[in-house]
């Protein structure tokens, strides 16, 4: 009993802190209202310091248009395909080549995961030293 009353003064004590820590909205509403015509003319009275605008940033005019390189469409030797054609892929086509690697490697750790075996695989290949690596032997579907 004595547990359940130390708990329940506890949370009111709690609640009761959090409500004086509030903003209390009316009386900054009140304030504004009570602004009077004296008290609006002191205030645009005031100068206000301007600052110049910044002038826009422009490109170099040497930059290229675009940096985004073009995916590929098709895989070059499907199920062979190795992590450097494999970068180059757009999302489709990785798809279809991580479900041909698959294919060719049944029995293997990624069987019933093509979306487990993907995320494998763009993880794998981003590393430089598996450019000439087969996908299938980069993830370890094959045996």
């Amino acid at each position: 009993m004595k547990q359940i009353a130390i708990v329940a003064l506890a949370a009111g004590a709690l609640v009761l802190g959090l409500t004086g820590c509030g903003s209390d909205k009316s009386t900054d509403a009140s304030e504004l209202r009570k602004e009077t015509s004296t008290s609006a003319a002191v205030k645009s009275a005031a100068p206000i310091a301007s600052t110049p605008a910044a002038a826009p940033v422009e490109p170099p005019t040497a930059a290229p248009a675009s940096t985004a390189a073009v995916k590929q469409t098709t895989a070059p030797n499907g199920a062979k395909t190795t992590c450097g054609e494999f970068r180059n892929l757009d999302g489709d086509t990785e798809k279809q080549v991580i479900q041909q690697v698959l294919a060719a490697n049944p029995g293997g750790k990624f069987d019933g995961s093509p979306n487990v075996a993907l995320g494998t695989a763009k993880l794998a290949c981003l590393a430089q030293a598996y450019t000439d690596t087969p996908v299938a032997n980069a993830i370890g579907a094959a045996k």
